[in-house]
């Protein structure tokens, strides 16, 4: 999911989980693994599984849900 700045950018608000997985070097079983737990917060969205960015940074800040 993405949103389109004013400079004409487009600004991501959210990660599929093989994106996710890519951006931040984790494996997508482990993102699974998080989400499962309550960790990781995500949205399931038709059949897809999107991870918002915020989410993620929390994750690694330390911050988890």
């Amino acid at each position: 999911m993405q949103t389109k700045a004013n400079s004409g950018s487009i600004i991501r608000r959210a990660y599929q989980v093989d994106e996710a997985a890519v951006a931040y070097g984790l494996s997508r079983s482990t993102l699974y693994k998080l989400i499962a737990a309550g960790t990781l917060r995500s949205a399931k969205v038709g059949s897809r599984r999107l991870i918002p960015v915020d989410a993620m940074e929390a994750l690694i800040a330390g911050g988890g849900r």
